[in-house]
């Protein structure tokens, strides 16, 4: 699996997390960029060894990942990804309403708008969100997949 070429190939922004799926054997080292060219685990900034490990991306610029089991991040086990800005607002970092139904609602509007258009099926939100649960998705799978051939 190349995860360079996975991760060069998504984009990640603040808020969005990354799920790790591995065996015992293994685990999740978070680490500065000379220790991940060098695939070196002894000065990791974060370790994780739980099997499921969920890491929030909460800076932007690049985040080093790799396995610290010896041999394993020279053999590729290793991820870099870069991050960023934010593509919602502070606070709404809900998932996006479903899209509205063919019937009015029954609940009175708080807008003071007297009627607006209902929204695109699909909008950009709605698009980003999928984007993202696509990405933490894809990204266990093609973890999980190659940590399990690994072993």
């Amino acid at each position: 699996v190349d995860y360079t070429k996975w991760a060069n190939s998504e984009t990640f922004a603040l808020g969005d997390t990354l799920l790790f799926s591995y065996g015992g054997t293994h685990g999740v080292d978070v680490v500065s960029q000379t220790d991940y060219t060098n695939c070196n685990a002894g000065n990791a900034l974060q370790s994780y060894s739980d099997g499921n490990t969920i890491i929030t991306l909460n800076s932007t610029g690049p985040v080093y990942f790799m396995c610290p089991t010896f041999g394993h991040c020279g053999q590729g086990m290793k991820l870099a990804v870069t991050v960023g800005a934010s593509a919602t607002p502070p606070g709404s970092n809900s998932p996006p309403p479903p899209p509205p139904a063919t019937s009015s609602p029954t609940t009175p509007s708080t807008s003071t708008a007297t009627a607006s258009p209902p929204p695109p099926t699909h909008s950009k939100a709605t698009r980003d969100y999928c984007d993202k649960c696509q990405v933490m998705l894809g990204l266990s799978l093609v973890l999980g997949t190659f940590l399990v051939f690994w072993c």
